[in-house]
């Protein structure tokens, strides 16, 4: 198994999709590159913490290549808008990607180059050693699938799985 951890943006949106895939075996959401000791969701939005939203998923790579996992995160997020997602803003919503080792940063570095192609304007997500990962209260976990009525499902995670589904449908989990 590898496990990845990033983040790009609200870490509600990447869990959905993420769950959604083929080789996944467990996305968690919570919190990482911060200064603060097991942050809260409230911390964290204030903009105190230094952490980003992240989620650290888990694949089976027999499944599912990294490489496939890294272009789903470039095309669920815009990773070219500074410590912003659509209405979402401040630096817990930045792009970022952050590696265990340096295989994994040299695979992280090679999907921003192929990335760069996808979009106009430059990529500004960072690539950073991960530090500690700090998992984000329950009601955080598969919140898509807990909360499916919530207005920001319908408004912002539902376009992002749908264009998940439509470019990656080999990986897709039918349902």
């Amino acid at each position: 198994m590898t496990t990845y951890i990033l983040a790009g943006g609200c870490f509600w949106c990447l869990d959905a999709v993420y769950r959604r895939i083929k080789g996944v075996t467990e996305v968690v959401s919570g919190y990482i590159g911060g200064h603060v000791p097991n942050p809260t969701y409230d911390q964290v939005c204030t903009e105190t913490t230094g952490h980003a939203e992240a989620v650290q998923v888990t694949f089976d790579e027999s499944v599912i290549p990294g490489r496939t996992i890294l272009d789903i995160f470039f095309t669920i997020h815009d990773p070219t808008t500074l410590d912003q997602q659509g209405a979402d803003v401040g630096t817990q919503y930045r792009s970022a990607l952050f590696y265990r080792d340096t295989d994994q940063e040299t695979v992280f570095r090679e999907a921003v180059a192929r990335a760069e192609a996808l979009w106009d304007n430059p990529i500004v997500t960072e690539i950073v050693e991960a530090d500690h990962f700090y998992p984000a209260e329950d009601t955080h976990q598969d919140y898509f699938n807990n909360n499916p009525d919530a207005g920001y499902c319908s408004v912002v995670i539902v376009p992002k799985i749908i264009k998940a589904r439509q470019k990656f449908a080999d990986w897709y989990i039918q349902s």
